[in-house]
């Protein structure tokens, strides 16, 4: 069962200096920076994740961004998988054929890469799809589901249970729950993945170190209790039987749900690793 963390590549140098609260310990960096990604990369794999999720939408620097971390992770021997934004800034849904003409286009580029081969083809998370109609996912999934793997991003089993049929799983990016107080927490990813199980999809669990988005207009705070809420969302999520688990985040520092050692906590939550993948492998088999 692989360790995977989201990953975001669309830091500029003045990205830092809005809604954070904590620096990355490599300073302010642009995700132009393959001397950065290799770090990260290094970080990530002696800590025993297997690959990033790397957040995307077809942008020129986006694309040329994607294209130097697929260098450097070949290089390294490293897995990405895509998060493919089908939502826009004011979070509306982009146009169907647009979510197309994209997946088509990672298809072309990436669809025999070993890179991206995390499973049997190249995963690819559709950030979004609860915004979309069945019939418009079928429509932007139909000619790409031989050469990749796309997950829906469904909140719950009844959404996934509508669009099953035109996806290969789900990968529930839920970054703000409390372990603490969300009592059925725990229940809910086991229902998920019974659902996503019984169909034959590929199941993604999530688990974060902590949340708090206020600088960005939210109002959840979930404190990381000196790692103890990364532990127990390592946990259930292992408890769920994934095929991976989903770590939320590497770097979304606006969220502060990052993993990547910081000015702030240093290297807290990747020195909890080799703990948390026994106690994952407990959980999973109990």
């Amino acid at each position: 069962m692989p360790t995977l963390a989201y990953y975001y590549i669309w830091f500029n140098p003045t990205s830092w200096s809005r809604a954070k609260i904590d620096y990355p310990l490599l300073g302010r960096y642009s995700s132009d920076d393959a001397t950065i990604m290799e770090r990260h990369i290094r970080w990530a794999k002696a800590a025993g994740i297997r690959g990033f999720l790397v957040s995307w939408k077809s942008t020129p620097v986006l694309d040329a961004r994607l294209a130097t971390l697929r260098g450097v992770a070949a290089a390294e021997g490293f897995k990405l998988g895509i998060v493919y934004q089908g939502l826009d800034f004011h979070r509306h849904p982009l146009p169907v054929d647009t979510v197309q003409h994209d997946l088509a286009q990672l298809a072309e580029r990436y669809g025999d890469d070993p890179v991206f081969r995390i499973f049997d083809r190249p995963l690819v998370v559709w950030s979004g799809t609860w915004q979309f109609s069945t019939d418009e996912i079928i429509q932007a999934t139909a000619g790409v589901r031989s050469r990749l793997l796309v997950l829906a991003s469904a909140k719950n089993v009844k959404d996934y249970e509508r669009v099953h049929g035109a996806v290969d799983g789900d990968a529930y990016y839920w970054s703000s729950v409390d372990p603490r107080t969300n009592t059925r927490y725990r229940d809910k990813l086991v229902a998920m993945s019974a659902a996503v199980h019984a169909r034959g999809g590929l199941w993604i669990a999530p688990a974060a170190p902590g949340f708090d988005a206020r600088l960005i207009g939210g109002k959840e705070v979930v404190d990381r209790r000196d790692g103890q809420t990364l532990r127990e969302e390592m946990a259930a999520a292992a408890a769920s039987s994934p095929d991976a688990i989903g770590v939320i985040s590497w770097n979304e520092f606006s969220e502060n749900t990052y993993i990547e050692p910081s000015t702030g906590l240093g290297d807290t939550a990747l020195r909890l690793w080799p703990s948390l993948r026994d106690a994952g492998r407990t959980s999973a088999s109990a």
